[in-house]
């Protein structure tokens, strides 16, 4: 227990020393990967030596925010991991063919409980979103580099997972509490998070959280979610590399 115990004192000291130095890099050459013959750069004018402890100084309560969403990417990325696994094993026409099915026995779910021609067509669209969505997330993570990943395909992903449920409850009284649980998603963001410059106010005047506004709130956020997700697992894989013989999905943040 002793030996985990300090095994993993070291295993944090070691990442926030690593964070630490990716901070540094922004503005000094060598600081992360330092080269085996020139070592870690260093300050040797009196201006190189005040610039740089500043800016070590300054890095440091970033390093106290930063490291928790470390965390968070190393814990994105494992599951990112197993899910690229999965639908690696599926390919292309597995993902969209499961995601079709699914969707589609939800729709005839949606039929048999009676649901109006226009709810039918909302299930519908909610399952050729989620189909579409997940399909693009996943070219977009083989197709593109890490700026790819980062930008379209974790947003598509998260896409895939938010937006059909919700379109679903506008139309189902079963699924109500999907409505209700973003009515209060929306109060608190509204009065802890869109505070400056009165913006949660402006929001307020101008907008009913209702009917299509849910899909717009929840496109919303998941679009930044993904984007905060792939930063994550990038910042991950700065930090703390996967070895070369781990799948390629590890290496780049991909699904």
């Amino acid at each position: 227990m002793q030996g985990q115990r300090t095994g993993l004192i070291d295993a944090i000291r070691i990442d926030v020393a690593r964070l630490h130095a990716t901070w540094m890099e922004l503005l000094f050459p060598r600081q992360l990967n330092a080269g085996s013959v020139l070592g870690r750069w260093q300050p040797e004018t009196g201006g190189q030596k005040a610039a740089y402890y500043a800016w070590a100084a300054l890095g440091v309560p970033l390093v106290v925010i930063g490291y928790p969403l470390l965390l968070l990417g190393f814990a994105t990325r494992y599951y990112a991991t197993k899910l690229d696994s999965a639908t690696t094993r599926l390919g292309i026409v597995g993902v969209v063919g499961l995601a079709a099915v699914t969707w589609g026995l939800l729709t005839v779910g949606a039929w048999v409980r009676q649901f109006s021609t226009d709810g039918l067509i909302a299930v519908g669209a909610a399952g050729g979103v989620a189909t579409i969505a997940a399909a693009l997330a996943f070219v977009l993570s083989r197709r593109g580099g890490r700026a790819t990943s980062v930008v379209l395909a974790y947003p598509a992903a998260m896409t895939a997972l938010f937006l059909p449920p919700v379109v679903a409850a506008l139309y189902s009284p079963a699924l109500a509490g999907v409505l209700t649980g973003s009515t209060n998603l929306a109060i608190w963001i509204l009065d802890n998070v869109l505070t400056v410059g009165g913006l949660n106010q402006i929001i307020r005047s101008r907008f009913a959280l209702e009917g299509p506004a849910y899909v717009a709130m929840w496109f919303g956020i998941a679009v930044p979610l993904g984007w905060l997700l792939g930063g994550v697992v990038t910042l991950a894989d700065v930090i703390r590399p996967q070895q070369e013989n781990t799948s390629r999905s590890s290496s780049s943040g991909q699904f």
